[in-house]
């Protein structure tokens, strides 16, 4: 046994020994890391880059793009986990898509569906195969054309489980939850759209400054014509980021649920209904400096909670907290936060109840600029808060979201 293994081997068996910022920053062999982390642009559902570009085409080109940016032979890959939440047949999708890509018949496929979290269980999931020596090396996407498939809630409730009331709010519609959190909570309209307005402008900042650039891979798209005819673009900017978006103009937007609550959730802060895709490409330390691959981080841990589904969107609330003391961390270790901006009700009340810095959280904007491509955002939280603890030259990220039936997620990434 190499001193290597023999020290790990001694830490694990020490009681705090792998906590805290201090331990987490050291290296080991075995740790899972992270060699590649990209997305595709994030574009409107139905109106957007990609509304002419069916399903298993988004996700060939994510295979396609990932092949090219993670510089290994497929043939490495010892498995593949794809997230995604509303696509139709998606094991089949996935299999056919990554088989198209050139990924080798040797390579096996699986999908996972968390609803909201699906990107990031897709991730965990490969790590924890590598974390138990089953793989050395595993791809994980996340994805969504919500244009191709389109979110109609869940199937109809037989009579005995709609009778209990969890199982019948846990039916209930994302507003619906939204409005809850506002008013259960006393959030505001003011801090909603403040909110809101913050990740617009921050998005457009960092689109002008070319900051997504270094997330972002090209991706080929189909136009279709008048006449029903198909050529291909090239799409490389997320399309949804509203440039000069201000409070005072959301505060006119009228509520998109005014049945329920106080009504103050808008069209202008709500996450978008979108399109796109993410890669992550995880293995261990070994393996990448093995293959002479720069390493961009590595994957710690990964919480999950359940939450009351009528306010579901408390779930960062409680799946931070939860991953941070798994971790030995406090909230002030953390370099970068990435919350799942689903409603800007549960992002200002997460926000507020932990206390955070605001200046650390979604600094390039969020889902409400960007998008939420339900599959997807897991996974593309990864590459953009990667991409802002590089420059800022963090180390600490974590990412969190509310998972829609009442779930919350959170993980916890160090850079190198």
């Amino acid at each position: 046994m190499s001193l290597d293994r023999v020290k790990q081997v001694v830490s694990h068996l020490t009681p705090g020994a792998n906590k805290g910022r201090a331990a987490l920053l050291r290296n080991t062999p075995d740790d899972v890391v992270i060699t590649m982390a990209v997305r595709s642009p994030m574009c409107k559902a139905k109106k957007g880059g990609f509304k002419d570009t069916k399903s298993d085409e988004l996700l060939y080109e994510m295979f396609k793009q990932a092949v090219a940016r993670s510089t290994i032979d497929p043939a490495l890959i010892d498995d593949i986990t794809v997230g995604t939440v509303l696509t139709a047949g998606a094991p089949y999708q996935a299999r056919y898509a990554a088989l198209a890509a050139g990924i080798p018949d040797t390579v096996p496929v699986q999908t996972i569906n968390r609803w909201c979290s699906s990107g990031l269980m897709a991730v965990n999931e490969i790590s924890n195969k590598i974390r138990a020596g089953q793989i050395e090396i595993g791809l994980a996407i996340g994805f969504e054309s919500m244009t191709d498939s389109p979110d109609r809630g869940g199937p109809e409730q037989s009579d005995v489980v709609k009778a209990n009331q969890l199982a019948c709010d846990a039916a209930m519609p994302m507003g619906w939850t939204s409005e809850n959190v506002a008013a259960d909570f006393d959030i505001s309209r003011d801090d909603m759209d403040a909110f809101a307005a913050m990740s617009y402008q921050r998005a457009e900042k960092a689109d002008k400054e070319g900051v997504f650039a270094s997330e972002i891979v090209p991706f080929t798209a189909y136009v279709k014509d008048a006449t029903g005819q198909r050529t291909t673009k090239i799409v490389t900017k997320d399309d949804g980021i509203r440039y000069g978006t201000t409070k005072e103009n959301l505060l006119k937007i009228r509520p998109a649920f005014p049945q329920w609550g106080r009504g103050q959730t808008t069209g202008g802060n709500a996450s978008q209904i979108t399109d796109g895709a993410a890669a992550v490409l995880l293995m261990t330390r070994r393996r990448a400096e093995q293959l002479g691959l720069k390493i961009l981080a590595k994957h710690v841990t990964t919480t999950v909670v359940g939450v009351a589904p009528r306010i579901m969107g408390i779930g960062p609330s409680i799946a931070i907290p939860k991953v941070l003391e798994a971790t030995g961390l406090t909230k002030d270790d953390v370099d970068v936060f990435e919350i799942n901006e689903a409603f800007a009700s549960m992002y200002v009340y997460c926000v507020k109840k932990l206390g955070l810095d605001i200046d650390k959280v979604n600094v390039n904007g969020g889902a409400i600029a960007l998008g939420h491509p339900l599959g997807c955002t897991g996974a593309r939280q990864i590459a953009t808060g990667l991409n802002a603890l590089a420059r800022r030259n963090g180390k600490i990220l974590v990412t969190s979201m509310c998972v829609g039936t009442g779930i919350g997620a959170a993980a916890v990434f160090v850079a190198e």
